[in-house]
């Protein structure tokens, strides 16, 4: 039954909210953990890039389906961008996804029922005070606090990016998914669909991941910061090419 996991069906969802914290890493420190049919999606030859994407959704189910039969779950991924040249000599650039995490069990079990995406189950808050937020896991030990304001809002100090306009193309969820199996050399491509994809920066006032910092990376630098709300989003069926 293994097929199941190769996204079988489209599937559609609502985002409330999508934040995504892009960190910027050494390239060469990122090349041995995305498999040899990858290849890292750099900026200026010198950096690779880890997302975090903490994604509020509103009825998640199958494409086609009344949006009663969805459910809510609050998603937190970690992904590497990189690029693949598919066999028709395409590249496409995507996410290779490393960690997986959400609110509820349902969703864990569905999730790793119907995808690669190894979910797991952990406790994920939410707190609103004044002008601050703030997304927090104990059992997962990172937080993250957004300042809220009507001011412009500049580029993360130290960013490998110089302006917004870079940073945007770093912003995700990139066009494509993708997952290697190497017993059976073959790549699972999983294309997303976007509607008013207008990511708005925004002010990162404290962070820290104790999954990022278990790599022991020399060095990780909070390059970009956005967030999008209200759009409405679907993955299409996945796409399986061999390379027997």
């Amino acid at each position: 039954m293994s097929f199941l996991k190769n996204h079988p069906f489209a599937v559609e969802a609502f985002f409330d909210s999508s934040i995504v914290l892009t960190f910027a890493v050494p390239k060469e420190e990122l090349k041995s953990i995305i498999p040899d049919k990858l290849e890292l999606d750099t900026f200026e030859d010198k950096w690779a890039f880890i997302a975090v994407a903490m994604v509020q959704t509103s009825a998640l189910r199958p494409k086609g389906f009344p949006k009663f039969m969805g459910n809510n779950f609050f998603l937190t991924g970690y992904r590497i961008f990189v690029r693949y040249r598919n066999k028709a000599g395409k590249t496409l650039r995507g996410l290779y996804i490393i960690k997986s995490e959400t609110d509820k069990v349902k969703m864990e079990l569905l999730g790793n029922i119907f995808t690669h995406y190894k979910y797991t189950t952990t406790d994920i808050k939410n707190d609103l005070k004044d002008d601050v937020r703030t997304i927090y896991s104990k059992k997962s030990e990172f937080k993250v606090v957004i300042k809220n304001t009507k001011d412009e809002v500049l580029i993360p100090m130290n960013s490998s990016f110089k302006n917004w306009e870079d940073a945007r193309k770093f912003a995700g969820p990139l066009p494509h998914t993708f997952v290697y199996d190497k017993r059976k050399k073959s790549m699972l491509i999983i294309q997303g669909v976007r509607q008013n994809w207008k990511p708005k920066p925004i002010i990162i006032a404290d962070y820290n991941f104790e999954f990022l910092r278990k790599f022991q990376f020399s060095k990780v630098v909070l390059a970009s910061a956005f967030e999008i709300t209200n759009i409405p989003y679907y993955w299409k069926k996945g796409k399986v090419e061999a390379w027997n």
